[in-house]
């Protein structure tokens, strides 16, 4: 049996973002009005980037986000090295909708957990329609800057993974997330190829794990 897996900053950063874009329902005032209005489903490529409370960059990485209302999606990231090259097999993360999966391939292992555990402690947790969005965030148009009109999300719970998101918008489209940890970590998320309401297979929001990985938790039924 392998070590546990580690859960990074990024990780942990990626999942707050995740769980955020998709759910966050209707918010007065700002743009995420008109962006989540008839939203089902959502695919994008996006570049990440990890930086220290200095500003240095300590991560790059690519990859592809795949949202299916309510409750499902898929985060598909390859950590890149300075030249651009991929420096490892990556990391999938999928909530089918009863259970997150993360699956590090370079480790050839992967943690389960039921979605009401994995996510209760977390944003995520608007992703399987446990939270309320206006108990659980503090939303506020955060004013315009690179180009951008910015919506400010700040949860309210001190347990969070995070301390606040930013999200970015360009003609009411999402265009960027910037995500602070409490490290003073800073994720920047930028998307690119972005399609809404198209059709998403259940396959592309569902995970089996490979017949040589270690499995770290039990499934939900």
């Amino acid at each position: 049996m392998r070590a546990h897996p580690r859960r990074p900053a990024a990780q942990v950063l990626l999942a707050a973002c995740l769980a955020l874009l998709p759910l966050l329902t209707r918010a007065a005032g700002t743009p995420l009005d008109a962006y989540l209005d008839n939203l089902r489903t959502l695919r994008a490529s996006f570049l990440q980037t990890l930086a220290d409370p200095h500003g240095r960059e300590i991560d790059r990485a690519t990859g592809t986000l795949i949202v299916s209302r309510p409750g499902k999606f898929s985060w598909d990231i390859h950590p890149q090295g300075p030249t651009g090259t991929a420096t490892g097999e990556g990391q999938l993360m999928v909530c089918d909708g009863t259970n997150l999966w993360f699956f590090d391939r370079d480790l050839k292992q992967v943690t389960v957990k039921p979605v009401d555990s994995a996510l209760s402690a977390t944003p995520a947790m608007l992703l399987s329609g446990a939270g309320d969005l206006k108990q659980n965030f503090r939303l506020s148009a955060a004013g315009s800057r690179l180009g951008l009109e910015w919506v400010l999300a700040e949860p309210v719970a001190a347990d969070a993974d995070f301390r606040s998101a930013l999200f970015g918008f360009a003609n009411g489209e999402l265009k960027r997330m910037i995500v602070e940890d409490k490290l003073g970590q800073t994720a920047t998320i930028i998307f690119d190829k972005v399609t809404r309401n198209a059709a998403v297979a259940p396959a592309e929001v569902s995970f089996s794990p490979p017949k040589d990985a270690d499995v770290i938790g039990v499934p939900h039924p």
